[in-house]
């Protein structure tokens, strides 16, 4: 009985991935819908707790226009960041080609048998191409995806009112309810303080990245701590591109402060070791202290769950990861025979860590219920 169980799991996990996968063109934006949702609401229940006398439908459009504020603004930064590129990729092109072509005379490469390749070259010939496509169609899919991403989050703005029936009409027993809004309350707890304990360390990284280029004389300084941003949200290999992009940028920069080291290349070694020392520094001592028990996965599956979310949903499932692995988490804690699984997937062994005492848990669910009318 037990091995007919195992298969089941198995042959059930490979058919649910398999949908993600062939699906991730619906699913994928629907699940950033729902981060960014949650957000929203996060975001207005905090004007409400603030501010006492407002009223719902009041926050909820000042959180909606905030956050439609802040795409618009990190958009036009980051269309303003590729014009400035833009309009000085000759001399960025001309210091790769140059860069190019002393590597091959460092390593006494017979520039008369094989000719160095210019950037153009590199980047756009036929053997290369296809490794450059991949990314930049992933990247305008994302893009294309944003105008459905507002879509999905308006629907579920407007099937908010319905959830309570709805969970009523599904869980007839008041166990059977207050269990399912417990699980619900904890899962968007747990999403909405990773979403804020990283946004405000993604936001300290930001601030001091900036400073850091802006002093080091880096061009585009704030295209660059905008990316940093936004990749500190890609568990620890967004860190880590987040600390070498700046510095590879830095080797094709022409023109450097006067106070900068004359060796380009060493003034690409500062850069990236300024913005290494921020993500070091913030990622080992302060975020440890943020996040405390937010995500309770272990370092492992976090890795995992990177690869694993990466190869279904791309860029997107990147992103949302770590957030998806601990809804899981919690969700598979909840049934005596997938337990094992969320205990595996926990950092402690506790995947049930953060959740109310049994005498507390009435008075979560009420506050939930309540909540939701």
């Amino acid at each position: 009985m037990r091995h007919l169980t195992a298969g089941v799991w198995v042959i059930a996990t490979g058919v649910i991935t398999l949908g993600l996968y062939h699906g991730r063109d619906i699913f994928a934006p629907f699940a950033l819908a729902i981060f960014l949702w949650l957000v929203i609401e996060g975001f207005a229940r905090l004007l409400q707790k603030k501010v006492t006398f407002l009223p719902r439908w009041i926050a909820q459009g000042v959180a909606i226009l905030g956050t439609l504020g802040g795409v618009i603004g990190v958009v036009v930064i980051f269309a303003d960041g590729l014009n400035e590129f833009a309009q000085n990729s000759k001399d960025y092109e001309a210091r790769i080609n140059e860069i190019i072509s002393g590597a091959y005379t460092r390593f006494d490469i017979n520039e008369s048998v094989i000719e160095p390749p210019t950037l153009s070259h590199l980047l756009f010939s036929r053997e290369n191409v296809r490794f450059v496509e991949p990314f930049l169609g992933a990247t305008q899919e994302l893009a294309s995806s944003f105008v459905l991403v507002l879509i999905y989050i308006a629907f579920l703005f407007m099937a908010e009112a319905a959830w309570p029936k709805k969970l009523d009409s599904v869980f007839p027993d008041q166990e059977g309810r207050d269990t399912a809004r417990r699980v619900g309350h904890r899962v968007r707890e747990s999403m909405e303080q990773y979403l804020w304990v990283q946004t405000a360390i993604s936001a300290i990284i930001t601030a001091l990245t900036y400073i850091t280029l802006l002093v080091l004389g880096l061009d585009n300084a704030l295209f660059w701590a905008f990316l940093v941003f936004f990749l500190n949200y890609i568990p620890t290999v967004g860190s880590i591109i987040a600390a070498f992009l700046p510095g590879f940028f830095a080797l094709a920069q022409p023109d450097w402060p006067s106070y900068m080291p004359t060796d380009p290349t060493l003034s690409a070694i500062i850069v990236f070791l300024a913005v290494s020392a921020w993500q070091f520094t913030i990622g080992n001592f302060v975020q440890p202290r943020l996040m405390g028990e937010t995500l309770n996965i272990s370092s492992l599956v976090v890795l995992l769950s990177l690869a694993v979310w990466g190869a279904v949903w791309g860029i997107p499932g990147m992103f949302l990861s770590a957030p998806l692995t601990v809804m899981i988490m919690i969700i598979l804690a909840q049934t005596p025979g997938t337990r094992w699984i969320a205990v595996l997937l926990s950092a402690d062994g506790n995947p049930d860590q953060g959740e109310p005492p049994v005498a507390d848990k009435n008075i979560a669910s009420t506050e939930m219920s309540d909540s939701n009318h």
